[in-house]
């Protein structure tokens, strides 16, 4: 058995532009770099073994900031990283369907094989998002760890840990800087703390899903 503690980057300038983010990056806002401050702070009375994070600044910043804390190494893993979601990068939800009304047609209909022009589908996203996190369990056993990553990488594992389909419409918030617990045993997940937010005081817990991730 294995646990581990997923975590959403900190806020970001796309996050509140409502900018597809994806493989392409900005850098955390005034919001997130606090939000990653008092993670930091929660982080530093939980006992864990490893500091794992995705290659993408947003997520690498977050992570930095908790190792400048609790003393961890970070180990930075590519294949933590945000769906590539190509050509719709850094644009919002009405750039996408002005530019490219007939991608953003079947990017809505949720199809999990449709990859946009230049991205990954969501099947092939699933797939390596949960390779690399059921690797990461196995290299831990009976350890705790912890993965600073993104908002679908979370998604991800909480539907598989639920049952989830990737085509069912999503009805659980993905949290900027939350604390999210899984446990991997027998080979499969379960999530055990979904969105825990009560380290980010004063109003700062900030929710964005759909084209924010």
């Amino acid at each position: 058995m294995s646990r581990l503690i997923l975590i959403r980057h900190g806020e970001t300038v796309w996050n509140r532009e409502r900018r597809m983010q994806g493989h392409a990056d900005s850098p955390l806002s005034d919001t997130g770099v606090r939000q990653a401050q008092l993670l930091a702070r929660r982080m530093k009375e939980i006992a864990f073994t490893s500091l794992y994070c995705s290659d993408s600044g947003r997520a690498h910043h977050t992570a930095r900031s908790v190792a400048e804390v609790t003393g961890h190494s970070l180990l930075v893993e590519p294949r933590l990283r945000e769906r590539n979601f190509g050509v719709f990068e850094g644009l919002t939800g009405p750039e996408m369907q002005t530019r490219y009304p007939e991608d953003y047609a079947k990017f809505k209909s949720r199809d999990p094989h449709y990859a946009v022009p230049g991205g990954e589908s969501a099947t092939a996203f699933r797939d390596r998002a949960l390779a690399c996190l059921t690797e990461i369990a196995g290299r831990h056993a009976d350890e705790l760890v912890v993965v600073v990553t993104h908002g679908l990488v979370c998604d991800v594992a909480y539907r598989a840990a639920n049952g989830i389909d990737l085509m069912a419409p999503r009805d659980f918030d993905l949290v900027n800087a939350g604390i999210n617990r899984f446990r991997y045993e027998g080979g499969a997940w379960h999530a055990e703390v979904w969105g825990d937010a009560s380290h980010l005081e004063g109003g700062l817990a900030t929710i964005y899903g759909g084209s924010a991730a």
